[in-house]
């Protein structure tokens, strides 16, 4: 019974990233926006190789599994890569061709991103659900300590995945997506 309410509330943390990321792909930016964040996106990762996005992606990650706080942290990280996305749509229209969503969920390391946020966003879900209820935190907190490993497993590979994809693509392909 645990493992199938586990999995259930995985998947509908799955949706509400992928929600957010949508509505911030819709975003509308000006000209102006979407240079200015693309100057400043370019500054961030110039010269990042694969622990530097798993460096970025952790950070991003971690405080996903603070009870409470990282479900509005997850949202907020999706919907402004959306917006990352969207920027980059405004600036290169080729890239209008590419559903958002096909970023994530064709592409290696937006999988594992995609499971490693969503880990730490149920994961927030379940602690402040246990917290609330005023259950005993022990089991949840071995149970945190697992997935905060296997979310930084995800995070390495993926770090390391996407900078083989940037190293063989070019740098336009693979800092779509390292937004996050």
């Amino acid at each position: 019974m645990f493992r199938n309410r586990r999995i259930l509330v995985f998947l509908i943390f799955v949706g509400i990233f992928s929600l957010s990321y949508s509505i911030g792909s819709q975003s509308k930016l000006s000209d102006e926006e979407s240079q200015s964040f693309l100057k400043e996106f370019q500054k961030v990762v110039q010269g990042i190789d694969a622990i530097g996005i798993f460096e970025h992606n952790a950070s991003v990650a971690l405080p996903m599994f603070i009870p409470g706080f990282g479900l509005a942290w997850g949202a907020f990280a999706a919907w402004s890569t959306g917006v990352a996305f969207e920027a980059l749509v405004t600036t290169t229209p080729a890239l209008a061709k590419i559903p958002p969503l096909a970023l994530i969920y064709l592409s290696p390391f937006g999988v594992m991103e995609l499971v490693a946020y969503s880990i730490g966003m149920s994961r927030s879900f379940l602690l402040i659900n246990t917290i609330i209820r005023r259950k005993p935190l022990k089991n949840e907190l071995r149970q945190t300590g697992i997935e905060i490993g296997i979310a930084l497993a995800l995070l390495l590979a993926g770090g390391f995945i996407e900078y083989a994809m940037i190293q063989q693509f070019g740098s336009s392909v693979g800092h779509i997506k390292s937004s996050l």
